[in-house]
């Protein structure tokens, strides 16, 4: 088992496929590491909102809702940038079950005991 896993998305509709690696990397992380966060900012901040996820599929992948939501069913945590989410105009109650806006201070506190980034 290796220490706390992050992995950065910027990436949803606009990129389907960067979403979908993103999400393939956290979902197969969550289940060999200690703990799993995704780290969403940019456009990504909208697969934290409910049925956001549901039709983004890349070319030649599996729907990308196959691996968010293994990622969340292992334990995952979703975290939401703050900045990213007030210019969408995006609050905590716009969130799905699992996420949560946090920031720089909550990754830092993360990977404090030698966690590593993906992505």
């Amino acid at each position: 088992m290796v220490g706390n896993v992050l992995v950065k998305c910027a990436h949803g509709k606009n990129n389907p496929e960067e979403a979908t690696v993103a999400f393939i990397a956290a979902s197969t992380a969550v289940t060999r590491s200690a703990a799993t966060a995704v780290f969403l900012t940019s456009d990504a901040v909208r697969l934290a909102t409910p049925d956001y996820a549901d039709d983004i599929q890349a070319d030649g992948y599996k729907p990308l809702k196959v691996f968010f939501d293994k990622f969340l069913a292992k334990g995952g945590k979703l975290w939401v940038c703050p900045a990213c989410a007030e210019a969408r105009g995006m609050t905590q109650d716009d969130l799905i079950d699992g996420a949560t806006i946090d920031g720089v201070p909550t990754m830092l506190e993360f990977l404090d005991d030698g966690g590593i980034t993906l992505l």
